[in-house]
């Protein structure tokens, strides 16, 4: 065997320095996360407000946050999950869906700051183009960035249904046509009905079209949800039309109430003196006489040296009938005296 180089040697580790733990997770794009945060030092402590899409497998995050030492702080959320309350039960993850939930963190930061009825948004979904602008005389538009975080920024990808959905809400986010769906990268063009057909789900009722005709089975399997809840490709759009317009009228979160949990205690509770002075008199302690051993005095059926768990045999009895059958060392020096063994 050939020698081998040392690349990572003992000075390597020494000066070896760990990255962030969220970078070690994997959780957390600082390089990006750096220019999110930055605030430029003629604006002193004005926060930067980002708005943060996060899609998980089961639901989609939208957040507005901005960056304190301490940590980022939350100023409003939404989260997919709360759909079904506006009446779209199926679905949570789609383009659609993140419209949606983009929608309703607009219109709650809004109606929180008391600006929802001012900034209305774009109320007639077109999936074009739509920035909001400052009203003169009014408070200024909420202007936030987006925060894709470790996502692939593609064309067509749900993080910019969640964009879309807070622009036609009412929030100012910077931002371009490039990356919705109906972009053509090759002729540059883009076409706002082609979006405007993932913000209202026509792209999954066609595939259930498609799947309806050509494979019975294959649909059932995949749409389940969609048959338990007697959704159908025509529902689709007037669907989407109602929770656009219920999110509009009452965007509020409501607080579940707190369920009442009964405290278990495993650990036997403290007794008072008199229990414990009840109980000790219940108990049925014998009428044995205290003899000394090598252990120290004891009870007699309690002594280590008259009673032997390890044999199993109790000695007391031939200490009754025979005390010269125990060893001298076991007994008292008086005792020792009495037997005349001393």
């Amino acid at each position: 065997m050939g020698f081998v180089k040392v690349v990572k040697n003992k000075a390597y580790f020494k000066r070896y320095q760990v990255k962030f733990r969220r970078r070690r997770e994997g959780k957390t794009d600082y390089y990006a996360r750096k220019r999110l945060v930055i605030q430029d030092k003629n604006k002193y402590n004005t926060p930067k407000y980002r708005m943060i899409v996060r899609v998980t497998n089961r639901d989609i995050i939208c957040q507005i946050a901005y960056a304190r030492i301490e940590g980022d702080m939350i100023v409003c959320a939404a989260y997919a999950h709360e759909l079904p309350k506006y009446g779209v039960k199926v679905g949570l993850t789609n383009y659609a869906a993140a419209y949606c939930t983009g929608l309703l963190l607009a219109r709650r930061l809004l109606n929180r700051f008391g600006m929802d009825k001012i900034y209305e948004g774009q109320v007639e979904v077109t999936g074009d183009e739509y920035n909001v602008e400052s009203i003169d005389g009014q408070p200024g538009a909420f202007t936030c960035y987006l925060d894709a975080g470790l996502a692939r920024t593609t064309t067509g990808n749900k993080v910019f249904g969640a964009l879309k959905g807070a622009v036609d809400g009412g929030l100012s986010i910077p931002h371009s046509t490039k990356r919705f769906p109906g972009y053509d990268s090759e002729s540059k063009e883009f076409s706002a009905e082609v979006h405007r057909k993932h913000i209202m789900g026509q792209n999954v009722a066609d595939y259930m079209r498609y799947l309806i005709e050509e494979d019975e089975d294959a649909y059932k399997k995949q749409f389940s949800q969609y048959i338990k809840n007697n959704v159908t490709p025509d529902m689709m759009e007037e669907m989407y039309k109602k929770a656009h317009a219920a999110i509009r009228e009452n965007p509020v979160y409501e607080k579940k109430p707190k369920k009442e949990v009964k405290k278990k205690r495993w650990n036997r509770p403290k007794m008072s003196l008199a229990q414990k002075k009840e109980i000790g008199s219940a108990l049925p302690w014998p009428a044995s006489p205290i003899i000394y051993c090598d252990h120290g005095p004891a009870l007699a059926p309690f002594c280590p040296a008259i009673h032997s768990p390890a044999s199993g045999s109790q000695l007391g009895s031939s200490w009754e009938t025979n005390p010269r059958s125990l060893p001298l060392s076991r007994l008292a020096p008086a005792e020792q005296a009495a037997l005349g063994r001393d």
